[in-house]
Protein backbone atom coordinates (compact mmCIF):
# COMPACT_ATOMS: atom_id res chain seq x y z
CA UNK A 1 0.00 0.00 0.00
CA UNK A 2 1.65 3.31 -0.95
CA UNK A 3 1.55 6.18 1.84
CA UNK A 4 1.36 9.71 0.49
CA UNK A 5 2.83 11.39 3.28
CA UNK A 6 6.22 9.24 3.23
CA UNK A 7 7.56 10.40 0.60
CA UNK A 8 8.70 13.96 2.25
CA UNK A 9 12.11 13.20 4.17
CA UNK A 10 10.91 15.85 7.24
CA UNK A 11 7.61 12.90 7.35
CA UNK A 12 9.68 9.78 7.08
CA UNK A 13 11.91 11.23 10.04
CA UNK A 14 8.76 11.62 12.32
CA UNK A 15 8.02 8.34 11.69
CA UNK A 16 11.25 6.77 12.48
CA UNK A 17 11.33 8.63 15.71
CA UNK A 18 8.23 7.64 16.33
CA UNK A 19 8.51 3.91 15.90
CA UNK A 20 12.39 4.36 17.71
CA UNK A 21 10.37 5.76 20.79
CA UNK A 22 7.93 3.26 20.62
CA UNK A 23 10.40 0.34 20.85
CA UNK A 24 12.20 2.28 23.47
CA UNK A 25 9.19 3.01 25.81
CA UNK A 26 8.30 -1.41 24.81
CA UNK A 27 12.10 -1.85 26.49
CA UNK A 28 11.52 0.80 29.53
CA UNK A 29 8.34 -1.28 30.21
CA UNK A 30 10.08 -4.91 29.54
CA UNK A 31 12.50 -3.95 32.39
CA UNK A 32 10.21 -2.18 34.93
CA UNK A 33 7.90 -5.38 34.81
CA UNK A 34 11.08 -7.26 35.66
CA UNK A 35 11.55 -9.81 38.82
CA UNK A 36 14.27 -7.55 40.49
CA UNK A 37 14.44 -3.82 40.17
CA UNK A 38 18.61 -3.31 38.98
CA UNK A 39 18.97 0.36 40.20
CA UNK A 40 17.63 -0.17 43.48
CA UNK A 41 19.90 -3.47 43.63
CA UNK A 42 23.03 -1.35 42.79
CA UNK A 43 21.87 2.34 44.78
CA UNK A 44 21.98 -0.75 47.96
CA UNK A 45 24.72 -1.98 47.22
CA UNK A 46 26.87 1.15 46.96
CA UNK A 47 25.49 2.82 49.63
CA UNK A 48 26.40 0.05 52.32
CA UNK A 49 29.80 0.08 50.85
CA UNK A 50 30.46 4.18 51.01
CA UNK A 51 33.09 5.01 53.55
CA UNK A 52 30.70 6.64 55.86
CA UNK A 53 29.69 3.59 57.19
CA UNK A 54 33.50 2.79 57.91
CA UNK A 55 33.60 -0.86 57.04
CA UNK A 56 30.63 -1.63 59.31
CA UNK A 57 32.22 -3.40 62.07
CA UNK A 58 30.15 -4.92 64.85
CA UNK A 59 29.77 -2.00 67.83
CA UNK A 60 31.15 0.95 65.74
CA UNK A 61 29.21 4.16 64.62
CA UNK A 62 29.63 2.85 61.10
CA UNK A 63 27.55 0.11 61.96
CA UNK A 64 24.95 2.05 63.52
CA UNK A 65 24.84 4.38 60.85
CA UNK A 66 24.45 0.78 58.46
CA UNK A 67 21.54 -0.10 60.87
CA UNK A 68 19.91 3.20 60.61
CA UNK A 69 20.01 2.89 56.43
CA UNK A 70 18.29 -0.65 56.70
CA UNK A 71 15.39 -0.10 59.24
CA UNK A 72 14.31 2.60 56.84
CA UNK A 73 14.69 0.05 53.40
CA UNK A 74 12.68 -2.52 55.88
CA UNK A 75 9.66 0.32 56.53
CA UNK A 76 9.83 1.47 52.89
CA UNK A 77 9.20 -2.16 51.79
CA UNK A 78 6.63 -2.72 54.13
CA UNK A 79 7.96 -5.51 56.13
CA UNK A 80 5.76 -6.53 59.18
CA UNK A 81 7.43 -6.41 62.49
CA UNK A 82 7.77 -8.87 65.21
CA UNK A 83 6.47 -7.91 68.77
CA UNK A 84 6.52 -4.43 67.62
CA UNK A 85 10.37 -3.92 66.28
CA UNK A 86 13.05 -5.15 63.75
CA UNK A 87 15.68 -4.78 66.18
CA UNK A 88 17.01 -7.99 67.96
CA UNK A 89 20.01 -6.37 70.79
CA UNK A 90 22.62 -9.37 71.66
CA UNK A 91 25.20 -9.68 73.47
CA UNK A 92 28.18 -11.39 73.08
CA UNK A 93 32.39 -11.81 74.31
CA UNK A 94 35.31 -11.36 72.49
CA UNK A 95 38.92 -10.97 73.72
CA UNK A 96 38.34 -7.07 74.08
CA UNK A 97 35.51 -7.83 76.20
CA UNK A 98 31.41 -7.53 76.22
CA UNK A 99 30.09 -6.58 72.85
CA UNK A 100 26.88 -5.44 71.43
CA UNK A 101 25.09 -6.62 68.47
CA UNK A 102 22.24 -6.19 66.16
CA UNK A 103 20.13 -8.77 64.45
CA UNK A 104 17.32 -6.65 62.03
CA UNK A 105 14.53 -8.82 60.72
CA UNK A 106 10.88 -8.25 59.50
CA UNK A 107 8.69 -10.23 57.64
CA UNK A 108 6.38 -10.99 55.07
CA UNK A 109 2.98 -13.02 55.97
CA UNK A 110 1.99 -16.50 53.46
CA UNK A 111 -0.29 -18.18 53.17
CA UNK A 112 0.54 -20.57 55.85
CA UNK A 113 2.25 -21.37 59.41
CA UNK A 114 5.41 -22.78 57.39
CA UNK A 115 8.70 -20.21 57.11
CA UNK A 116 11.92 -19.91 55.03
CA UNK A 117 13.91 -17.31 56.58
CA UNK A 118 16.12 -15.40 53.66
CA UNK A 119 19.14 -13.98 55.38
CA UNK A 120 22.43 -12.04 54.99
CA UNK A 121 24.90 -10.86 57.36
CA UNK A 122 25.34 -6.19 56.88
CA UNK A 123 28.61 -6.36 59.21
CA UNK A 124 31.78 -6.41 57.83
CA UNK A 125 35.59 -5.62 59.62
CA UNK A 126 35.80 -1.73 59.62
CA UNK A 127 38.68 -0.01 59.74
CA UNK A 128 42.29 -2.06 59.08
CA UNK A 129 45.59 -1.49 58.40
CA UNK A 130 45.82 0.59 54.79
CA UNK A 131 47.03 -0.92 51.61
CA UNK A 132 49.18 1.14 49.02
CA UNK A 133 46.51 3.24 47.68
CA UNK A 134 46.56 4.78 51.60
CA UNK A 135 42.30 3.46 51.93
CA UNK A 136 42.14 1.65 55.04
CA UNK A 137 38.43 1.23 54.99
CA UNK A 138 37.02 -2.25 54.49
CA UNK A 139 33.91 -1.28 52.83
CA UNK A 140 33.30 -5.06 52.21
CA UNK A 141 30.96 -4.18 49.21
CA UNK A 142 30.95 -8.29 48.04
CA UNK A 143 31.40 -9.19 51.59
CA UNK A 144 28.80 -8.92 52.54
CA UNK A 145 26.78 -5.67 51.20
CA UNK A 146 25.91 -7.57 48.41
CA UNK A 147 23.82 -9.94 50.25
CA UNK A 148 21.94 -7.51 52.04
CA UNK A 149 21.28 -5.61 48.46
CA UNK A 150 19.96 -9.25 47.54
CA UNK A 151 17.79 -9.41 50.49
CA UNK A 152 16.33 -6.00 50.12
CA UNK A 153 15.47 -6.72 46.54
CA UNK A 154 13.66 -10.22 46.99
CA UNK A 155 11.74 -8.40 50.07
CA UNK A 156 10.88 -5.83 47.63
CA UNK A 157 9.64 -8.61 45.12
CA UNK A 158 7.70 -10.64 47.74
CA UNK A 159 5.70 -7.72 48.85
CA UNK A 160 4.41 -6.76 45.48
CA UNK A 161 3.85 -11.10 45.02
CA UNK A 162 2.69 -12.40 48.11
CA UNK A 163 4.31 -15.88 49.29
CA UNK A 164 2.61 -18.77 50.05
CA UNK A 165 5.31 -19.32 53.31
CA UNK A 166 5.68 -16.51 55.75
CA UNK A 167 8.96 -15.44 54.93
CA UNK A 168 11.22 -13.61 57.36
CA UNK A 169 14.04 -11.47 55.92
CA UNK A 170 17.25 -11.53 58.19
CA UNK A 171 19.71 -9.26 58.45
CA UNK A 172 22.41 -10.60 60.85
CA UNK A 173 25.11 -8.55 62.84
CA UNK A 174 28.80 -10.30 63.68
CA UNK A 175 28.86 -12.81 61.26
CA UNK A 176 32.68 -11.72 60.91
CA UNK A 177 33.21 -12.24 64.78
CA UNK A 178 31.86 -16.05 64.87
CA UNK A 179 28.46 -15.85 63.28
CA UNK A 180 27.21 -14.32 66.37
CA UNK A 181 23.76 -12.43 65.01
CA UNK A 182 22.72 -15.75 63.18
CA UNK A 183 23.62 -17.90 66.50
CA UNK A 184 21.33 -15.37 68.37
CA UNK A 185 18.56 -15.44 66.43
CA UNK A 186 18.56 -18.91 66.01
CA UNK A 187 18.88 -19.35 70.30
CA UNK A 188 15.75 -17.06 70.46
CA UNK A 189 13.64 -17.40 66.99
CA UNK A 190 10.49 -15.39 66.60
CA UNK A 191 8.80 -18.08 65.65
CA UNK A 192 8.43 -22.01 66.27
CA UNK A 193 11.70 -23.81 65.08
CA UNK A 194 9.34 -26.74 63.72
CA UNK A 195 7.72 -23.68 61.53
CA UNK A 196 10.77 -23.43 59.99
CA UNK A 197 11.51 -24.93 56.61
CA UNK A 198 14.60 -23.45 54.96
CA UNK A 199 17.15 -20.84 55.01
CA UNK A 200 18.17 -19.26 52.03
CA UNK A 201 21.52 -17.69 53.13
CA UNK A 202 23.42 -15.16 50.76
CA UNK A 203 27.15 -13.82 51.23
CA UNK A 204 29.38 -12.88 48.82
CA UNK A 205 27.20 -13.03 45.86
CA UNK A 206 28.54 -10.08 43.30
CA UNK A 207 31.86 -10.86 42.21
CA UNK A 208 32.93 -13.48 40.27
CA UNK A 209 34.81 -13.28 36.70
CA UNK A 210 33.41 -16.90 35.81
CA UNK A 211 29.90 -16.33 35.80
CA UNK A 212 29.72 -19.16 38.82
CA UNK A 213 27.61 -19.15 41.83
CA UNK A 214 28.06 -21.90 43.95
CA UNK A 215 25.05 -23.42 46.20
CA UNK A 216 26.10 -25.17 49.28
CA UNK A 217 23.64 -27.40 51.34
CA UNK A 218 22.30 -29.76 48.73
CA UNK A 219 25.03 -32.51 49.90
CA UNK A 220 23.04 -32.22 53.52
CA UNK A 221 19.87 -31.52 51.92
CA UNK A 222 19.30 -33.67 48.84
CA UNK A 223 15.97 -32.75 48.83
CA UNK A 224 16.94 -29.33 47.47
CA UNK A 225 18.41 -30.05 44.32
CA UNK A 226 15.12 -29.93 42.61
CA UNK A 227 14.72 -26.57 43.39
CA UNK A 228 18.60 -25.61 42.06
CA UNK A 229 17.75 -27.59 38.80
CA UNK A 230 14.77 -25.78 38.24
CA UNK A 231 16.31 -22.29 38.98
CA UNK A 232 19.15 -22.82 36.84
CA UNK A 233 17.40 -24.04 33.57
CA UNK A 234 15.88 -20.39 33.69
CA UNK A 235 19.42 -18.71 34.42
CA UNK A 236 22.21 -17.10 32.57
CA UNK A 237 25.02 -17.82 35.10
CA UNK A 238 26.17 -21.03 36.63
CA UNK A 239 24.83 -22.39 39.77
CA UNK A 240 27.13 -25.58 40.35
CA UNK A 241 26.35 -27.45 44.31
CA UNK A 242 29.08 -27.92 46.14
CA UNK A 243 31.28 -27.14 48.62
CA UNK A 244 29.42 -29.16 51.17
CA UNK A 245 31.40 -32.46 52.23
CA UNK A 246 33.27 -33.09 55.18
CA UNK A 247 36.02 -34.47 52.81
CA UNK A 248 36.22 -31.28 51.16
CA UNK A 249 38.31 -30.49 53.99
CA UNK A 250 38.40 -26.22 54.33
CA UNK A 251 36.47 -26.04 50.70
CA UNK A 252 33.70 -27.42 53.07
CA UNK A 253 31.84 -24.33 53.69
CA UNK A 254 29.20 -25.73 56.18
CA UNK A 255 30.45 -23.90 58.58
CA UNK A 256 31.53 -20.85 56.77
CA UNK A 257 28.39 -18.50 57.31
CA UNK A 258 25.32 -17.76 59.13
CA UNK A 259 23.43 -20.69 57.35
CA UNK A 260 25.59 -22.94 60.06
CA UNK A 261 23.69 -21.93 62.97
CA UNK A 262 20.53 -23.13 61.61
CA UNK A 263 22.50 -26.35 60.25
CA UNK A 264 23.63 -26.89 64.23
CA UNK A 265 19.30 -27.08 64.75
CA UNK A 266 18.59 -28.99 61.70
CA UNK A 267 17.20 -26.53 59.99
CA UNK A 268 18.05 -27.08 55.91
CA UNK A 269 19.68 -24.50 54.07
CA UNK A 270 20.85 -23.19 50.70
CA UNK A 271 23.85 -20.79 51.18
CA UNK A 272 24.91 -18.94 47.70
CA UNK A 273 28.17 -17.67 47.44
CA UNK A 274 31.76 -17.09 44.97
CA UNK A 275 34.49 -18.45 45.55
CA UNK A 276 37.23 -16.01 47.25
CA UNK A 277 38.90 -13.97 45.25
CA UNK A 278 41.55 -11.07 45.51
CA UNK A 279 39.69 -8.38 47.13
CA UNK A 280 38.47 -10.92 50.13
CA UNK A 281 39.04 -8.98 53.46
CA UNK A 282 40.80 -6.46 51.83
CA UNK A 283 40.31 -2.64 51.12
CA UNK A 284 39.76 -3.23 47.60
CA UNK A 285 36.43 -4.74 48.28
CA UNK A 286 34.82 -1.87 46.97
CA UNK A 287 31.62 -1.05 44.76
CA UNK A 288 33.44 -0.39 41.78
CA UNK A 289 34.96 -3.68 41.91
CA UNK A 290 31.89 -5.86 42.06
CA UNK A 291 30.33 -7.19 38.65
CA UNK A 292 27.13 -5.65 38.07
CA UNK A 293 25.59 -7.90 35.42
CA UNK A 294 26.59 -10.88 37.42
CA UNK A 295 25.53 -9.41 40.23
CA UNK A 296 22.07 -8.77 39.14
CA UNK A 297 21.68 -12.82 37.17
CA UNK A 298 22.77 -13.89 41.11
CA UNK A 299 20.23 -12.21 42.69
CA UNK A 300 17.65 -13.12 39.77
CA UNK A 301 18.56 -16.77 40.26
CA UNK A 302 18.78 -17.38 43.95
CA UNK A 303 15.25 -15.67 43.69
CA UNK A 304 14.30 -18.03 41.26
CA UNK A 305 14.95 -20.79 43.75
CA UNK A 306 13.04 -18.96 46.73
CA UNK A 307 10.48 -19.26 44.01
CA UNK A 308 10.87 -22.60 43.89
CA UNK A 309 10.93 -23.71 47.17
CA UNK A 310 7.95 -21.32 47.73
CA UNK A 311 5.79 -23.25 45.74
Amino acid sequence: MYIRYMQTPFSMKKLILLLACSGCFKLMAQKASGPIDSALLMKDVKTLADNKFEGRKTGTKGNRLAQFYLLDRFKQVGLKQFNNTYEQPFYFTNNKGKVMGTNLYGYIPGKSESVIVISAHYDHVGIGKPNEAKDSIYNGADDNASGVAGLLAMAVYFKKNPPNHTLIFAAFDAEEMGLQGAKAFVAKLPVPAANIVLNINMDMISHNDKNELYVCGTSHFPALKKHITAAAGKSNISLPMGHDKSGDGDQDWTAQSDHHAFFVKKIPFLYFGVEDHVDYHKASDEYSRINHSFFYQAVQSILEVVKEADK
